[in-house]
């Protein structure tokens, strides 16, 4: 935290710049717990209306704090995503993807939890089945295939 740590003498310009350090760092605070957030939405919303340093600087001391953490995102999206939802493993990464998510961080998730997932995945695969029960065997694979299921033959 530089702009803390040079916080050593007290000029009217240090001041200045610790005053509004907090103040962006409370901007940023209120639009990640309004809804949470990724550390890659946060840097798109206040890039330009922030100094990019300062910004670095808040990210960082929110990261440290656990406010900001894309893994816990990505824990808590895609159990979102399992109970609104009947998406397959491989639309869930797309759509976290799409977020600014960090493929390593979604990979460590889905690797870390794949048993669960793939359970998620086959309880879904036969809601859609039943629900579109009217559609012939090869439109309602087509469909699967196109949601990202694996298409057994």
């Amino acid at each position: 935290m530089k702009i803390i740590e040079n916080f050593t003498n007290t000029s009217k310009t240090d001041i200045e710049k610790l005053k509004e350090f907090d103040a962006n760092k409370t901007k940023v605070f209120k639009y990640i717990t309004y809804k949470k957030r990724t550390e890659q939405e946060v840097r798109k919303k206040f890039r330009g209306q922030i100094e990019e340093q300062m910004l670095e600087e808040i990210i960082d001391y929110l990261k440290e704090a656990k406010y900001l953490d894309d893994y816990e995102f990505v824990k808590k999206q895609v159990k979102e995503y399992m109970n609104l939802k009947t998406m397959s493993i491989k639309e869930m990464r797309y759509k976290l993807q799409a977020k600014g998510l960090d493929k390593k961080i979604i990979d460590k998730y889905i690797d870390n939890n794949y048993d669960e997932l793939k359970q998620y995945e086959e309880k879904c695969r036969e809601k859609i089945k039943a629900r579109k029960s009217d559609l012939s065997e090869k439109e309602i694979k087509r469909y699967l295939y196109r949601k990202g299921y694996k298409i057994d033959e």
